[in-house]
């Protein structure tokens, strides 16, 4: 037991800093006092100070949120949609239907993801819901594909057939035979789902896409702050490292689950 869950701790370590500071950072924050320059960390300003002389912990503490929120949400939203739409065009026998499904994705995924986000934001100029659906919908198309694929492999088993035969509810056969038996698929998929929607929330919010020019941001703090990075580099370090390691850390947590349950399988055969 407690070497398996050693197997997870760099995994979990390297997400849990940056979501407890996501969740509790605002708590901790404190008000903002007054703005001064500091090149270096000290004991009034830990990180030193941002280009506009605010405390760059105080923007750490409070940056975090948008990032991780609206990349968690757009993640969850790129699910709702691909796996209704992977699994209705896997398990249909109608061919004008899969292609009707499929081939528009086909042509959404030749569109680089942060070039149609930024020409839907210059059109709507959207906030952080706007931002969190615009970056769920951009990753639908890839996601739509992988569960498509695997449910496809699926579809042709017979025990799906069996259970047409039957006469068993699509519901039932769609989301309690071939969804779960896609568990493994989706969840090595959902690992590079989210580290693509943290490079697209963070690059979008450091083009200014969905946030205001000065507001707390760990993207924002990295844009805001790079040319004063030799002086000042903790302001831009710090709110990098974190969305790196939230990413890195996904992967790993899911690589490591995914690992665990091969050899399970592989022990009870």
């Amino acid at each position: 037991m407690i070497r398996a869950a050693a197997r997870y701790a760099p995994g979990a370590v390297l997400v849990a800093v940056p979501l407890l500071l996501a969740v509790l950072g605002p708590l901790l924050a404190g008000p903002a006092g007054p703005r001064a320059v500091s090149f270096s960390a000290g004991p009034d300003h830990w990180l030193g100070t941002d280009f506009t002389g605010r405390d760059a912990w105080r923007q750490v503490l409070l940056g975090g949120r948008s990032v991780v929120l609206v990349a968690l949400g757009a993640t969850l939203l790129a699910y709702l949609v691909a796996l209704p739409v992977g699994l209705a065009a896997a398990l249909t026998r109608r061919t004008w239907l899969e292609e009707a499904l499929m081939r528009p994705l086909d042509v959404l995924i030749a569109v680089p993801s942060l070039l149609l986000v930024l020409l839907v934001a210059a059109a709507f100029a959207p906030g952080p819901a706007g931002l969190t659906a615009l970056v769920g919908l951009a990753a639908v198309p890839e996601a739509a594909r992988v569960v498509h694929a695997a449910a496809a492999e699926v579809a042709s088993r017979p025990a799906v057939e069996a259970l047409r035969m039957q006469g068993e509810s699509w519901w039932r056969t769609a989301v309690g035979y071939v969804a779960r038996s896609l568990r493994r698929t989706l969840a090595a998929d959902a690992g590079i789902r989210l580290t693509g929607a943290l490079y697209l929330v963070a690059t979008a919010a450091f083009l200014g896409v969905g946030v205001q020019p000065d507001t707390s941001d760990w993207a924002v703090m990295v844009d805001r702050n790079r040319t004063g990075l030799f002086l000042q580099p903790w302001a831009v370090v710090v709110p990098a490292l974190l969305v790196a390691a939230l990413s890195t850390g996904v992967n790993l947590l899911f690589d490591t689950a995914l690992q665990r349950g091969g050899h399970r399988k592989g022990a009870r055969r």
